[in-house]
């Protein structure tokens, strides 16, 4: 097997069990916790099969809800960030900038790094929210639990990826 395939085997396997056995427990100010696993969809390489990544993208989504009883909030968010990853990465990067084969998120600068995961973060973030109180009366909670879950979502993220891949 592949060395690339193995590391994202137990990439997805240890960040649904470090989200549904740890970090769903994390409760700061009482109700904010981190959702670290969509770094797996970040991290995803670029040059594999964009109907795998899809489908890969789903299954863990799946696998949180799971484990949430969640009725698939998170799947749809995972997959629809999976889905935009390519082109909210050609506009942060330029295309001038951007190598599908050589892409690595610790191989571009780290405000452009910060930038990518940023949105893609809220994005998701957003439409966990969204979709969990589905209601415009909730809009400002969902505002709310966006940016601050965000925040911490963004700040674990970055210290994991810095901490745990390799720089090339």
């Amino acid at each position: 097997m592949n060395n690339l395939v193995l590391n994202n085997i137990i990439r997805f396997l240890i960040l649904v069990l470090l989200q549904v056995l740890v970090l769903n427990h994390i409760h700061f100010f009482g109700y904010l916790n981190p959702m670290v696993y969509i770094v797996w969809v970040l991290l995803f390489p670029i040059r594999k099969s964009q109907t795998l990544f899809l489908i890969l993208s789903f299954l863990l989504g799946l696998s949180i809800d799971f484990f949430l009883d969640s009725g698939g909030i998170n799947a749809a968010a995972t997959l629809f960030i999976a889905f935009i990853r390519l082109p909210i990465l050609k506009i942060v990067l330029k295309k001038t900038d951007f190598d599908y084969l050589l892409f690595n998120i610790r191989s571009i600068s780290f405000s452009k790094a910060l930038l990518f995961i940023s949105i893609l973060t809220l994005i998701h973030h957003f439409i966990v929210f969204s979709l969990e109180y589905f209601s415009f009366n909730y809009f400002p909670s969902i505002i709310y639990n966006t940016i601050l879950t965000s925040i911490f979502t963004i700040i674990i993220s970055i210290l994991g990826i810095i901490l745990f891949t390799k720089k090339k």
